[in-house]
């Protein structure tokens, strides 16, 4: 009984926590990026900085929308597939019903200078958490040379040549999982 009382308060956490992030982020996946962390690793405790790194990667190396991919991970991880269907309705409602209220009135505000300059300002906005999630990622995450080369060479990769992110993600795991291999290697050589 106790565990299914747990079941039941975290998958309401994780409800409440993704609707939150889905009604109040604006722009997309990578703005919701600093409000996710916020909850699942600050607020919530349902990952470390290490795991929602992962999560990040991954959500952005798997088809679909990065929100839904992030909340399916997040929500597995915290309260089973109960808690990932509702960090999945969570984050997704909010947008389904915006849509529909924008394409009820969309007549009206389409050509509103007031909307489209409040549109301007909260995706400037979004720019910044998503520098400040980056900024605070990077202090925790990157304490190796080689992270921080495989980081920068991976932005200006995408940067200056347009690579995919999949690929920057892809070329980074191997990158990390050949180090591993050297590093062993050599560790067995040197006993």
């Amino acid at each position: 009984m106790r565990k299914n009382g747990r079941l039941i308060r975290e998958t309401g956490k994780l409800l409440a926590s993704f609707l939150k992030v889905g009604t109040f982020v604006f722009g997309g996946g990578y703005a919701m990026i600093p409000a996710i962390r916020r909850e699942a690793v600050e607020r919530r405790g349902w990952m470390n900085e290490e795991e929602i790194s992962d999560c990040i990667a991954i959500s952005q190396a798997l088809p679909g929308a990065f929100a839904v991919n992030s909340a399916v991970f997040i929500g597995k991880k915290a309260a089973g597939i109960p808690g990932a269907l509702a960090a999945v309705f969570g984050v997704t409602f909010p947008a389904a019903l915006s849509i529909l209220v924008i394409v009820l009135f969309l007549g009206q505000i389409e050509d509103n200078v007031y909307v489209q300059g409040a549109l301007e300002g909260i995706m400037a906005a979004a720019v910044a958490l998503i520098l400040v999630t980056v900024w605070q990622m990077a202090r925790t995450l990157l304490d190796r040379k080689l992270a921080y080369a495989i980081a920068a060479l991976s932005f200006l990769l995408i940067i200056v040549l347009g690579l995919s992110v999949i690929w920057a993600v892809l070329a980074g795991g191997l990158i990390g999982f050949l180090e591993s291999l050297y590093l062993r290697r050599r560790k067995g050589r040197a006993q």
